[in-house]
């Protein structure tokens, strides 16, 4: 039974409702959580004249319901009880099948989700514990609303365990393309469109003109940085423009920030929508799922095009594109990711309930997430390249104080061990002896850092040994009128109060330049 407080919350976000949906479940006539999802839909339809349940009871049926509007299927299924974080995603898929929705893409995305080629079936499955679950599922559902030849059904990995095994599936959300399992792991739907557009293809519109744009300034990047350097720039009265894969970048896998000053604690994720209302407040455009295809930096006029044919235009350009997490680089580290490899102990840590698991990593993110997976797991092992760990102290005494946790350093991860499924053992070198030793994990969880997304500028630009961009103390670049801020820089110390300050300071010096005449 749902709670009556968010049963209230529902009836007031769903007061305004126009269209009739209606739940179609079917049920398997001896399921033990057939009454669990008719309570569940029961209580979730009542909070609007416009919602309404159908059942259908058939031996040996999944539990799932598929939402309708009018007589039409949207295309949208739950299979499972979409409680926890994936009560948004229904909250949502109502809302957005109603026309209502705040978070449908603009039409130049709209267009590219359209374009796909050929009927697509997808499904994800999730736990209702992951906190980026939501974010794909939320993705898909919208691409349905978006395409009539695209379907997408959230599945409960939690009680559909037996075709989780049989997929081999270790890690949420995987997503599947028909029996293709095409993405595993945090996404939005700016990588799940690329990826779709990969897989099956676009139709190609040859009646639609490429849409060019010109600003004063282009942001590339939607993280602290950029949109810091988007309020700067706006607040000098010129024309700007963000160009992000989304906002917040990757402010949004951060699960507690507690040193941003002047903020005792949020989330990565109330973080990222903090920004996003702070460049609401001025005339910044922003331009969000884009993914760039081609960059010209060198000439007076910088231009971006990204994936869909836009072109951007400007005669300064702040590059605030951010870092990735950092992968091993190690043999057969690809071929397991997501099936042992994984990235975000929030996500994948409930698969390993009870199994012994390996930290790589000992920084701030190592450390929470070995505290994490302790109390889940029955053994964790932390290996740390350096002599020392790099975690704050606080972080170290806890985790020494945990009898589960065990700690090497020196230890220098070679190669990652398989039975051509999924993981079994990490091959690990003591940096001071040469000796290497095989251990036998379930699961791995790399937290190594990050790293600089600067590829699409590298023919372009001047870049350190490790692929960040060099800028002077004014964030400038070795090219007049492209400036680079935060994480993607040489600039020390990746913190998000750093980035906000390089992305001020990045606006300030292309504002100066402007009015010193140096650029357009």
């Amino acid at each position: 039974m749902l709670d009556q407080n968010i049963l209230k919350q529902v009836r007031e976000i769903f007061a305004s409702l126009k269209s009739k949906i209606t739940f179609k479940a079917t049920v398997d006539t001896n399921d033990e959580k057939k009454q669990e999802l008719k309570t569940f839909l029961n209580d979730f339809a009542s909070t609007s004249d416009q919602l309404s349940v159908e059942y259908t009871e058939q031996a040996g049926a999944n539990l799932h319901f598929t939402l309708y509007k009018g007589d039409i299927a949207t295309g949208i299924s739950f299979r499972g009880i979409p409680n926890g974080h994936e009560f948004t995603s229904l909250l949502l898929a109502v809302l957005n099948a109603d026309g209502q929705g705040k978070n449908f893409p603009d039409e130049t995305i709209q267009q590219r989700i359209k374009a796909l080629k050929g009927k697509i079936t997808l499904r994800t499955y999730v736990s209702l514990t992951c906190t980026n679950c939501p974010d794909v599922v939320q993705a898909l559902n919208l691409m349905t609303l978006i395409n009539p030849n695209i379907s997408h059904e959230m599945v409960d990995g939690g009680l559909f365990q037996k075709e989780v095994a049989e997929h081999n599936i270790q890690g949420v959300p995987a997503v599947y393309l028909g029996e293709d399992a095409i993405h595993i792991g945090r996404g939005d739907l700016g990588m799940l469109l690329q990826k779709l557009e990969d897989k099956v293809g676009s139709e190609e519109d040859y009646s639609v003109e490429p849409i060019e744009r010109e600003y004063d300034t282009l942001i590339i990047g939607g993280g602290p940085a950029g949109t810091a350097a988007a309020i700067y720039t706006a607040r000098k009265g010129l024309k700007v423009a963000v160009i992000a894969e989304r906002i917040g970048g990757q402010v949004n896998d951060t699960t507690s920030i507690q040193n941003l000053i002047s903020v005792p604690e949020t989330s990565g994720t109330l973080l990222a929508a903090d920004l996003k209302k702070h460049l609401n407040t001025y005339d910044i455009d922003l331009f969000e799922h884009r993914k760039i295809t081609d960059v010209q930096l060198k000439d007076v006029q910088k231009e971006i095009v990204v994936k869909g044919g836009e072109v951007f235009k400007a005669p300064a350009v702040v590059i605030a594109t951010g870092a990735a997490w950092r992968n091993l680089g190690v043999k057969n580290e690809a071929k397991y990711i997501g099936h042992g490899i994984h990235f975000c102990q929030h996500c994948d840590g409930p698969f390993y309930k009870g199994k012994n698991v390996a930290v790589i990593g000992g920084g701030n993110s190592g450390m929470e997430a070995a505290i994490d997976l302790a109390g889940i797991c029955n053994h964790v092992t932390v290996f740390e390249f350096g002599d020392t760990l790099r975690a704050d102290n606080v972080l170290q005494e806890k985790a020494h104080n945990i009898i589960n946790i065990d700690i090497y350093t020196n230890a220098q991860t070679t190669e990652v061990l398989g039975d051509g499924s999924k993981l079994t053992a990490l091959k690990v070198k003591d940096r001071i002896t040469e000796e290497e030793k095989e251990y036998a994990f379930d699961g791995v969880f790399v937290q190594i850092g990050l790293a600089a997304n600067s590829n699409p500028f590298k023919d372009q630009l001047e870049l350190t040994p490790r692929h960040e961009i060099k800028v002077d103390e004014f964030c400038r670049t070795n090219i007049h009128g492209v400036y680079a801020a935060g994480d993607v820089t040489n600039v020390p110390y990746k913190q998000i109060v750093i980035a906000m300050g390089e992305g001020a300071k990045a606006a300030l010096s292309a504002f100066d330049d402007r009015l010193r005449g140096i650029i357009g």
